[in-house]
Formats: C-alpha cells, structure tokens, sequence
C-alpha cells in the first residue's frame, strides 16, 4: 500500500469536522506524514501544516534537496498559484520555495511556502501577510482529491 493509499483509508475512517484540529499520522516505506487538520468534510479539507519526513533523505546533499524541490516545482502545478525554488541555504542545507507570483490583492498577499531541509522533511504551508503586518499562517483549503496528490507528489519526490 502507499503513502497516499494509506492516507486516503485513514481519512475515510475519520469522522467529519467543522473546527478545531486533528493530526493526521501515516507512516509507509520509510516516509511519515503528518498534516494538521481543521476542516475536513466530505469534498474538501483545511490544512494549517503539512510534513513528510523521508528515510531516503536523511543524509542527502544541498544537490539531492535542490533536485527534490525542482522535481516537486514541476509536480505541483495544481495549487493556488505554482511553487518555484525562491532561495538555496547550503550553510544551512534547505531549499526555501514559495508560490511564484504570489496571490495579492489591496490588503493583503498570500502564498505557499514549501521547504525541503536537511533530514529529509518537506513542508507546506500556506502564509498571508497585511501591509504593515507581520506575515499569520493561514490554512490551505484543498479538495480532497487535490490533498492525496500532494501526498502522493511529495512521496514520489523524496522516495
């Protein structure tokens, strides 16, 4: 079974919900997953965290995470806006990408903000941002559909 199969049985199992938070943890083939949820009815759902952590990583070079985030900029054409490598931190061994333009309007800016890190962890998140304000997490709202191909995305390319 893979990650995504595994992830979708375990949301079917999962009651629906309107508020609140509840943790998603799968594990598959040397990958963990763990998703914050605070939605998630029988469409769609509401992430505020999103994080793959890959066995196959563990000791990979600035090169192999370079590689990986390029490979998921290429995938990961479905959300909001498409995600694009914005900053390469070899000190620090991460690879920063976000959403490339970001979606703006008079207020406010919001974006996806995606690292792939030393250890092997991969995050998503979703980010806005005010004018003259200091940038809030902001939950990512998603079919479900759309959710089991960023599981199955993120999977492929740190397998």
């Amino acid at each position: 079974m893979t990650l995504a199969e595994k992830t979708r049985a375990t949301l079917a199992a999962w009651p629906l919900m309107s508020g609140g938070s509840q943790t998603l943890s799968v594990e598959e083939a040397g990958q963990r997953l763990e998703c914050e949820f605070s939605v998630l009815d029988t469409l769609a759902c509401a992430f505020a965290r999103f994080e793959l952590q890959s066995d196959a990583l563990a000791s990979a070079s600035i090169e192999r995470l370079r590689a990986v985030s390029e490979d998921l900029s290429r995938r990961v054409t479905y959300l909001l806006e498409p995600i694009a490598p914005i900053e390469v931190d070899a000190d620090q061994c991460v690879v920063q990408m976000r959403s490339n333009p970001p979606q703006r309007d008079e207020q406010r800016t919001s974006y996806y903000e995606l690292l792939v890190r030393r250890g092997g962890r991969l995050s998503l998140c979703r980010w806005t941002k005010e004018a003259g304000d200091v940038r809030e997490p902001l939950p990512a709202h998603v079919t479900r559909e759309v959710f089991l191909r960023l599981v199955a995305d993120f999977s492929a390319a740190a397998a």
